[in-house]
């Protein structure tokens, strides 16, 4: 029987009525029965769902929208694609491919685990393991082997950007408002429920990723599409310099300048481009009025100075463990104790080399540099392998995006957020779907500008 628009939308409402109805009453076991009928479904879109459990998780959108946490849509999410994720390895065993990069991940997974049994706190480490990282390295290996078509990562940009501009939007919304704003003009998303998003850093961080995307679609598709890139860049970039974050503004810097290095294939109209963008979105973002690392601070400013003052700690936990440091999550406990400087709190890090440093070692930051430079150069070979085909914008985003992400890398902390493995899954994912064994024969040149 087929159900004409109308039924369609009403069966959807009686549906949606049903979930909330259950959710109300704490009718789970009902849910947990009804989501038997809809496994099916869940197995077919296996990627999909991985997905909007990945933007649940990167953007915290229920977190930005607090009128979506009662319904528990990321625990929904994960439960689906774990769900999907099982059934789809199972029916499709002998498809799996392995890839050098998820054997680098493993061993680098592996040390983080090490690094826990060692941990100076291992409540501290094993609470982050199990709650964050593990999930994250589970999505990787989704994100790489359940896609069965290039189209499905082609519709990846889309949703991310979709994603963006939606917590672009309450950034720009809170900081009109003068909602969670941090040192009088930083703004935060979420601060009185301590989300993620509460510090503006972080902030920043979620928002430099979907950048990387923007800026490169506004080079490939229709004039339609490329003005849809084009408002997604400024509208992006606003919020990001309401954050006045400095390592955000130079990582999208490092993003407008290896674009104009694509497009060019010169370094001299890029310097003269980047100089200028770093120059312009400074005032924009108005940096010089932040109450830490402003105008007002004369020499090395306060901010610049705690970095430093991190930077030495991790340096020195790393010194007293050479191997596994002190632990994952455990920096900020042990900073009282490495830090040449006290200033009565502890400090977070800043970085993400000397996050590795400091709490996996000097052994730890070697297989994670081994890790990233292995995805750097497949990504750079994907830049080659997808020109002038419909996968190219895809190939360039991930570059730059991985670009950003070392550039941004170096001020904020992100080691063992979503970015980079979200990066190292789409990347296996493409290689794997652009190998000439398994290319699509209908699909035609794509061509640029």
């Amino acid at each position: 029987m087929t159900l004409n628009k109308s039924q369609q939308l009403l069966l959807a409402l009686m549906v949606c009525g049903l979930i909330t109805l259950c959710v109300y009453k704490g009718l789970y076991l009902v849910l947990l029965l009804g989501g038997f009928f809809v496994l099916p479904l869940i197995i077919r879109n296996a990627f999909l769902v991985v997905t909007w459990f990945v933007f649940f998780s990167y953007f915290r959108l229920h977190e930005a929208m607090p009128v979506l946490m009662p319904f528990k849509i990321p625990l929904l999410l994960a439960l689906s694609s774990l769900s999907g994720l099982s059934f789809q390895l199972w029916l499709n065993r002998d498809r799996i491919s392995w890839h050098p990069v998820l054997t680098f991940l493993c061993i680098f997974t592996f040390w983080v685990f090490l690094s826990c049994i060692f941990a100076t706190s291992r409540v501290a480490a094993f609470s982050d393991f199990n709650s964050i990282f593990i999930k994250i390295f589970i999505m990787v290996f989704a994100i790489a082997w359940l896609p069965e078509h290039p189209d499905q990562l082609r519709r990846f940009p889309f949703w991310l950007l979709l994603c963006g501009l939606v917590i672009a939007a309450i950034a720009l919304h809170n900081k009109a408002n003068g909602i969670g704003l941090v040192e009088g003009t930083r703004v935060t998303i979420g601060r009185d429920i301590r989300s993620m998003l509460g510090d503006p850093n972080d902030l920043a961080l979620v928002l430099q990723f979907p950048m990387a995307f923007a800026v490169t679609y506004c080079f490939f598709g229709s004039k339609l599409q490329r003005f849809g890139a084009l408002f997604c860049v400024v509208f992006l970039l606003f919020g990001l310099l309401a954050t006045q974050s400095r390592g955000g503004l130079l990582a999208v810097v490092s993003t407008f300048f290896f674009m104009a290095v694509l497009r060019t294939r010169s370094l001299v109209l890029p310097g003269v481009i980047g100089v200028i963008s770093l120059a312009t979105l400074v005032l924009a973002a108005g940096i010089s009025d932040r109450a830490s690392g402003g105008a007002a601070e004369s020499g090395v400013d306060e901010s610049a100075m705690g970095r430093v003052y991190a930077w030495v700690a991790a340096f020195r936990m790393a010194v007293a463990d050479p191997f596994t440091g002190v632990g994952l999550n455990n920096f900020y406990l042990n900073y009282y104790f490495y830090s040449p400087h006290w200033d009565g709190k502890n400090h977070a890090v800043h970085s993400t080399w000397f996050e590795m440093l400091g709490e996996l070692g000097f052994a730890g930051l070697v297989l994670f540099l081994l890790m990233l430079f292995c995805v750097l150069t497949t990504s750079r070979r994907l830049l080659r392998t997808t020109e002038n085909t419909p996968m190219q914008p895809l190939a360039e985003s991930l570059w730059l995006a991985l670009i950003s992400f070392c550039v941004g890398g170096t001020f904020l902390t992100q080691g063992f957020t979503w970015p980079l493995y979200i990066l190292i899954g789409l990347i296996v994912a493409l290689d794997r779907l652009t190998q000439p064994s398994r290319r699509v024969a209908h699909d035609q040149p794509y061509h640029t500008s």
